[in-house]
């Protein structure tokens, strides 16, 4: 049987790797990596970049499960594809003590039996001299199959193993897809191609396909990159992933140093004030052409300088990135008829899961 999966990101490349694991012909479709954002006129993604935090730790329990799911599997594509995109640094999550979803973080943690330790005010002071929180802080340390992953390098890990299993990759744009009684016809940058199911896994592209009951929601994004010069990187090295629960729901997250291809490290921030839905696909495409927002910039810039008070950056780098959101805020996985199967929706947690998702929805395309 042949079968096509759309789109070559996190969820898509997981896809078409169980796929051709399980003996299909599968073949994966989409475009690479831009080199010069601000002049491509192409399709975009946001698996571009070097860091997304990986945990056991959510205070939902299927955003848990998915994710201890696909972080055993780690191990697996790295040693398969030779490619290692996971760190294993550890990742803390903190909020006020009588915040509910620190304390839903901490009741997964028990059900789940994940290996973690709780610290108070005291305990986050002397275990994370580095940090500063506000007094009454709570905190749910997970020490072990947490940390963080490169993106891109996982991307391109599940890529090595579906061309090992026999499947190929297509650097092509999917412009349209017409079901009939003999197949899916997929009309792309590279012509006509045909296959016998095919499962959209595009994003908050996914509408551009199947029309507009299939919209999701796309927010802008900006992240914030810190460049450390050697003496802040060796202070800094022991620094966990981190993500702090705030009552606005503001939540932003702190990666460590990480290592970026231009052989500098940088440690990263999000967390954007407000959500600026991006109601068209030009509206994303230009989104990511711009750079990112210098006033969401100047407020991660003043955030960090209140979890790390004697940072010391050289410089400051500003990524635009979009997050799709269903309106559940659960993933969007499912037969959408004999041939044709749907995996998007990562609503902000799809990175470290994705692998699951992606078996989800292979599982799916297959009417499992």
């Amino acid at each position: 049987m042949k079968l096509a999966v759309i789109g070559r990101g996190l969820i898509g490349s997981a896809a078409a790797r169980h796929l051709s694991a399980a003996g299909y012909e599968v073949t994966l479709i989409g475009p690479a990596e831009p080199t010069d954002f601000a002049t491509h006129q192409g399709t975009f993604a946001s698996h571009y970049d070097e860091g997304r935090i990986t945990r056991g730790l959510d205070p939902d329990p299927f955003w848990s499960a998915v994710s201890r799911a696909s972080i055993a599997r780690y191990a697996d594509i790295q040693r398969q594809s030779g490619i290692r995109f996971y760190h294993e640094v550890g990742v803390l999550m903190t909020g006020p003590s009588d915040h509910p979803p620190i304390r839903d973080v901490q009741k997964v943690a028990q059900e789940s039996g994940l290996d973690c330790v709780t610290l108070d005010d005291a305990g986050l002071k002397d275990r994370f001299p580095y940090f500063a929180f506000p007094s009454g802080s709570f905190g749910v340390f997970e020490r072990k199959d947490a940390g963080y992953i490169s993106p891109r390098a996982l991307v391109r890990a599940q890529g090595v193993c579906v061309e090992r299993n026999g499947g190929r990759i297509v650097d092509a744009v999917v412009y349209g897809i017409d079901e009939t009684v003999q197949g899916v016809q997929l009309t792309t940058s590279e012509g006509h191609m045909s296959f016998d199911k095919a499962l959209v896994a595009t994003g908050g592209f996914a509408e551009t396909l199947l029309g507009s009951e299939f919209r999701l929601k796309v927010c802008a994004r900006t992240v914030a990159l810190f460049l450390l010069g050697a003496a802040e990187l060796k202070r800094l090295s022991a620094i966990p992933s981190h993500i702090h629960l705030t009552y606005d729901g503001l939540d932003p997250y702190y990666l460590p140093p990480i290592p970026y291809p231009d052989g500098q490290s940088y440690v990263k921030l999000g967390g954007d004030p407000v959500d600026i839905e991006l109601a068209t696909t030009e509206d994303v495409h230009n989104w990511f052409r711009s750079g990112g927002s210098e006033d969401v910039g100047q407020f991660l810039e003043e955030l960090i300088r209140d979890r790390i008070p004697d940072l010391h950056a050289e410089d400051r780098t500003l990524k635009p990135c979009v997050t799709s959101y269903t309106t559940d805020g659960m993933p969007d996985i499912r037969r959408l008829s004999e041939r044709v199967a749907i995996a998007v929706g990562g609503n902000g947690k799809g990175a470290k899961n994705s692998d699951e998702l992606g078996r989800l929805g292979a599982n799916a395309l297959l009417g499992q």
